[in-house]
């Protein structure tokens, strides 16, 4: 019995010799075979490190088309332990390495488990992709039970947390997938995968699990907090430039402005009512029939001279952005230069039918309309080449990337066996967004650093932040459920990194509303989705089926009509604010909208809200997402001269401040704010600096003056930031920024020396300054500024009573 003992001892220790002996340190990690996988370790840097399994035998290639960032020589170390586990060790994280499963765990250094793979969780089950030998990919994580995770892009379902679901995580019109996800224990994940995914969690496990994939390819980052690990994302796959200062200000589109007159004259309307707009964007058919679909050219002959309608627009001191599709038609010359080349891909996509009306017949003739292969850096070349000649050089300001999903119509599984310039459509379906986008941003940079670039796409993928590009939520239904399921949807896409979102609003197809815009229950709907789309990155007013103009609704006096207003003026009220925020998501990875747990991540209450956000670090929003003035979607009697409510609820660890009123709250409660149809709920966390710009028709009308409210309660600090607004300049450090610093304790504000300087910066400012109470604070307009200061450059030290 003894020497049965001895000898089972004996095997152990050869079978945990051996297991140690089976890896090797790397340059920037380590190698490991642990039965028939390949397991390799890499640091991108002490916080950041980088999982790949292989098949042993099995020989890859794969250059990230997300990760721009290379592995980097990282201070680490390499231990063992008694239980046949590696660990490998930087400044910041611990790996640890199962030598028997091939497990892979991963904790703080004081050895906190921040995640762990499954035992037996790594699944690489050989198929054949086409005629290529591949894999169906899966990872199995263990996540505690307690555990939120956020992020994966954009769906529509209605939830923040993405616990306890499955999603088929497929590109399409409504969804857009980013496979990044991030937990409140302050690390995050990304899934480096570009086929079609589903992403499964329970209490027992989380996986992901593609179609196809050479390797699991996984990078795990660790931020300690939400900013860190958006911070980690951007490192990995690319920093968030600057985009225009004017595009944050208002945008008014329709499915479709039909001549040049008409775009014009929009812009012309706004600026005789008075009413604040930036820009104005022309939709589709501006080339004509489909048969010459997104020919890049001005064929239709309503818009006769393109370079007239932009010099139009550029007059009234706004811009134009114009819509682009990833398609062409059969008789369009990128088509014939496209399909020459082999550049086509060969499926079917909108529109499928030659007529131009919406849906179109069975018998209608086929359009012919092809999608290019974006993969292919040639035809991104020659899409540029047709977009510069064709539409840029006639002034456009930026593009509508329409359909980037793209569209796929009639899905039949042999599509994904079509051939693209990095192998079948399945292997890289979802980075589809990723590459036309970025082929677009690319050329341009390369053409001009004069303008910047600007994009809205309907679809995404992980690093598109990288490519200045606005991603909007699809041809969602108007109706209040959709509105409500907005906001999750876009918290959730910003947690991958990629900061700038919106929403059509009022929804694009509004046929639940009879009559249209002249219908109430329409406007009740329209107008909250305005308020809340006044407190996202971009203010973009968007359908078909009905108008949405301000002249539309009503007049002014009338309650539709000086609701709108009153949040287009608040929102250009704000353009400081916003502005400035956003040299934070440049300068500093931050996110603009930004859901509760990247603030309050430890107010357990907070972590789970559809329904709130923060709008920069300051401003809590909680837009009103049901009927409170109309019956059903056609009620013509309805009256607005009652008020409704909204409970909403105020994190805990700060005081809020009433936007509206100015009275404070003690956070950690649930409180009932009266909503008029012109309010929505706006708090205002005590210890906030927040400038306000002058009231303006247009965002560059005038710089000043500016006024800079304190919402007291506790310290304060806050950078304002300025440049030039529309080139590149700022990169080559023209651009100022200025320190504001609230002393509570001593009612003194500090207005720091201006750094840095930019051409058109004017020698001085006037501020006026406002602390803010319930007796002097009336939401947009407040009453009294209690200091004025002309600011011209140097420090200046403030007692604010």
């Amino acid at each position: 019995m003894q020497i049965k003992a001895l000898l089972l001892l004996f095997l152990i220790s050869c079978s945990t010799t051996q297991a140690q002996k089976s890896y090797a340190k790397t340059e920037f990690g380590l190698k490991a075979e642990v039965d028939s996988l390949v397991i390799e370790l890499q640091f991108y840097s002490s916080k950041n490190v980088r999982v790949l399994k292989s098949k042993k035998g099995f020989d890859f290639d794969k250059n990230s088309l997300s990760v721009i960032a290379k592995p980097q020589n990282t201070n680490f170390k390499i231990s063992e332990s008694e239980v046949s586990t590696v660990v490998l060790s930087s400044d910041d994280l611990r790996v640890s390495l199962d030598l028997v499963s091939g497990a892979i765990s991963f904790q703080d250094l004081q050895e906190n488990l921040l995640l762990k793979e499954k035992i037996e969780g790594s699944h690489l089950d050989p198929k054949m992709d086409v005629n290529e030998p591949s894999f169906r990919v899966k990872q199995e994580f263990q996540l505690d039970k307690d555990e939120f995770i956020y992020g994966l892009g954009q769906f529509q379902e209605g939830k923040m947390s993405q616990r306890n679901q499955q999603l088929f995580m497929r590109q399409d019109n409504k969804e857009t997938v980013v496979p990044i996800i991030q937990s409140t224990k302050g690390y995050g994940v990304f899934w480096d995968n570009y086929a079609p995914t589903t992403f499964f969690d329970d209490l027992t496990v989380t996986s992901f699990d593609s179609e196809v994939g050479e390797l699991i390819d996984y990078y795990f980052m660790y931020g300690e907090n939400a900013d860190g690990v958006v911070k980690q994302i951007r490192m990995l796959t690319g920093n968030a430039p600057m985009i225009p200062y004017w595009t944050f200000g208002y945008w008014q589109s329709k499915e479709r402005y039909e001549s040049q007159e008409e775009t014009e004259g929009v812009v012309q309307k706004y600026r005789n009512l008075g009413v604040p707009i930036d820009g104005i964007i022309q939709d589709w058919q501006y080339w004509g029939d489909n048969y010459h679909w997104n020919g890049m050219t001005f064929g239709n002959p309503t818009f006769p001279n393109p370079e007239k309608l932009t010099k139009a627009i550029h007059d009234l001191n706004a811009h134009i952005i114009i819509s682009v599709w990833a398609s062409f038609g059969p008789e369009t010359a990128p088509f014939k230069i496209l399909k020459d080349r082999n550049m086509l891909l060969d499926f079917t996509t909108y529109p499928q039918r030659a007529v131009n009306y919406w849906p179109a017949k069975p018998d209608d003739p086929l359009a012919g309309v092809k999608v290019y292969d974006a993969y292919n850096p040639e035809a991104r070349d020659i899409y540029w080449e047709h977009l510069n000649e064709g539409i840029f050089s006639k002034g456009i300001d930026g593009w509508w990337l329409d359909s980037t999903e793209p569209d796929h119509l009639d899905i039949k599984d042999k599509d994904f066996d079509t051939q693209t310039h990095l192998g079948s459509f399945r292997k890289v379906r979802n980075a589809f967004p990723l590459m036309t986008v970025g082929g677009v941003y690319e050329h341009q940079r390369a053409t001009t650093s004069d303008k910047r670039v600007f994009i809205l796409t309907r679809s995404a993928f992980a690093g598109q932040q990288r490519y200045a590009a606005n991603s909007w939520s699809g041809d969602v239904v108007s109706n209040w459920k959709t509105l409500e399921k907005q906001i999750s949807a876009g918290l959730n896409f910003v947690s991958t990194g990629i900061p700038y979102w919106n929403s059509d609003i009022g929804g694009f197809f509004a046929w639940e509303y009879p009559g249209g815009i002249k219908n109430p229950s329409f406007q009740e709907l329209y107008v909250r989705w305005l308020q809340y789309g006044a407190f996202t990155p971009m203010m973009r007013s968007h359908g078909t089926t009905t108008p949405r103009e301000i002249y539309k609704l009503g007049k002014r006096g009338d309650w539709n009509f000086d609701a709108v207003e009153k949040f287009i003026n608040l929102r250009y009220r704000l353009l400081p604010y916003i502005y400035s925020e956003s040299w934070q998501v440049t300068s500093n990875a931050s996110t603009l909208m930004r859901p509760l747990f990247m603030d309050f991540s430890q107010d357990k209450k907070a972590l789970d809200l559809n329904d709130e956000y923060m709008f920069g670090k300051s401003i809590l929003v909680a837009p009103v997402t049901e009927a409170m003035y109309t019956k059903g979607n056609n009620d013509s009697s309805a009256t607005f001269d009652n008020t409704g409510s909204r409970k909403l609820y105020l994190p805990a660890s700060t005081d809020w401040f009433d936007f509206w009123t100015g009275e404070k709250f003690t956070g950690g409660q649930e409180i009932e704010k009266q909503v008029p149809v012109d309010i929505m709920p706006l708090y205002v966390k005590a210890g906030s600096i927040i400038p306000f710009g002058p009231k303006v028709q247009y965002a560059n009308e005038k710089l000043g003056p500016i006024e800079i409210r304190i919402y007291p309660g506790a310290d304060a600090h806050y950078t304002y930031y300025d440049d030039e607004r529309d080139n590149y300049n700022y990169e080559d450090g023209s651009y100022t920024t200025i320190e504001f610093t609230w002393d509570d304790s001593k009612n003194k504000l500090t207005v720091g020396k201006r750094e840095g300087n930019f051409e058109g910066l004017p020698e001085a400012i006037e501020f006026n300054i406002l602390k803010v109470t319930d007796k002097n604070s009336s939401g947009i307009y407040p009453k009294t500024a209690t200091t004025k200061l002309l600011y011209k450059g140097k420090s200046k030290v403030l007692k604010i009573d």
